[in-house]
């Protein structure tokens, strides 16, 4: 059986994760002002989720945690959104983390050469998770961005494991996790492997203090610089070389898995807009009603397509239509969110632009969905050479990963 199968002691917990992630969001929405304003990491947000239990939304109810599928992870993250858009993110990240190494088949990491050790250090990893461990992503690079193939961090093998030498750039979280799931690639391979790593957080790790950003500036996004020996175990799936693989079959933890966050940003936008609107009296105002209108259409649209997505991962993953959506979701959802918070802000008037202002900030949000990876640009052309019926992961110029 698979970790993402339904565990033997009955199903998910998924609905009592969507029903904390809504409690908690109005508590998040409090405090977004103020961690945005300090650009600082939520630490009273994440001490909220990690007493909710929610680190463990991805693992399976064997280990202690929800066992939530995709769709169920969409609406907790879209949830959460609504509250903190930089909360959502950071925590999209750990459920990444969670999520690939709880609903990776274990027939596909046995056919690809994986260890019986390999197995129990996922299982250790996730229920370290559903404990409150907190993980974050170390895989974009300066320069480079978060094309796997270009990774520069590199790993030695060492007699007791891999030594690891690199520089991350946008780590959310970053100084703030458990552990970081680092990419890497061989230094002494002629055709070097790009692999996963799950490095703990200990000497040898060292967070510059970079982040500094329009959007998201609570997420806490500094680079992270690695020059760490981990045992033989902080591989992930045991096997060398996976990573590339791995994004080009089942894509949605790096793309699709953002939407749902901005899909949520979207829908705060929409509901920041109608309390000001409200407050200021402004409802009178049809051009004001109809900018609303096209807003909340807009935000549903997104919202319909991500849980399309999700649907479609968790009935087939991997399959070619799957992932077509997956593309499509993360594009919609950055344009989407940004488009309304843009035509909302404007309907708002200039006070809704002063800074502090929910509707300022949300509109900063906003402008990160289509510029995090994959961008609407990389996402629009990799559906293009899809429907020109090429090879969307291969046959583009610049290839996605």
């Amino acid at each position: 059986m698979t970790t993402s199968e339904p565990p033997a002691d009955g199903p998910s917990d998924g609905a009592r994760a969507l029903a904390l992630a809504r409690e908690l969001a109005p508590r998040f929405a409090e405090r977004a002002a103020a961690h945005d304003e300090r650009g600082r990491f939520p630490e009273a947000d994440f001490a909220d989720l990690r007493a909710s239990g929610l680190f463990g939304l991805m693992v399976p109810r064997r280990l202690g945690g929800f066992g939530a599928s995709f769709a169920e992870y969409a609406r907790v993250a879209t949830a959460l959104a609504r509250g903190a858009g930089s909360t959502a993110l950071i925590f999209n990240m750990h459920a990444s983390v969670t999520g690939a190494l709880a609903q990776t088949p274990d027939d596909l990491v046995k056919l690809l050469g994986a260890p019986a050790s390999s197995f129990e250090a996922r299982d250790k990893a996730l229920a370290a998770a559903a404990a409150g461990a907190l993980y974050g992503v170390a895989m974009s690079e300066r320069g480079s961005g978060s094309r796997l193939s270009q990774t520069s961090t590199a790993y030695r093998r060492t007699e007791g494991g891999y030594r690891i030498t690199g520089s991350k750039a946008f780590v959310s979280g970053s100084g703030h996790v458990d552990a970081y799931l680092v990419t890497a690639r061989d230094a002494e391979a002629e055709d070097p492997q790009v692999s996963y790593f799950l490095v703990p957080t200990g000497d040898g790790i060292r967070v510059e203090e970079t982040w500094d950003s329009l959007g998201m500036r609570a997420t806490g996004s500094h680079d992270v610089h690695f020059d760490v020996e981990v045992d033989a175990d902080a591989l992930l799936g045991g096997v060398e070389g996976l990573t590339l693989m791995i994004a080009e079959a089942m894509p949605q933890w790096l793309v699709a898995s953002y939407s749902a966050v901005y899909a949520g940003v979207a829908r705060a936008a929409v509901d920041a807009a109608a309390e000001h609107l409200n407050a200021r009296q402004l409802t009178g105002l049809p051009s004001a009603r109809a900018r609303l209108g096209r807003a909340d259409a807009a935000a549903a649209a997104a919202e319909l397509a991500v849980a399309e997505t999700a649907a479609r991962i968790d009935r087939a993953p991997g399959e070619p239509e799957t992932n077509r959506w997956v593309w499509r979701a993360k594009l919609i959802a950055g344009d989407t969110a940004l488009q309304v918070a843009s035509s909302l802000l404007e309907a708002a008037g200039a006070s809704a632009s002063r800074r502090g202002h929910p509707l300022e900030r949300l509109y900063r949000d906003a402008r990160c969905g289509a510029l995090q990876p994959a961008t609407s640009d990389v996402c629009a052309d990799w559906l293009g050479v899809a429907a020109l019926g090429e090879d969307p992961d291969h046959d583009a110029e610049v290839p996605r990963w």
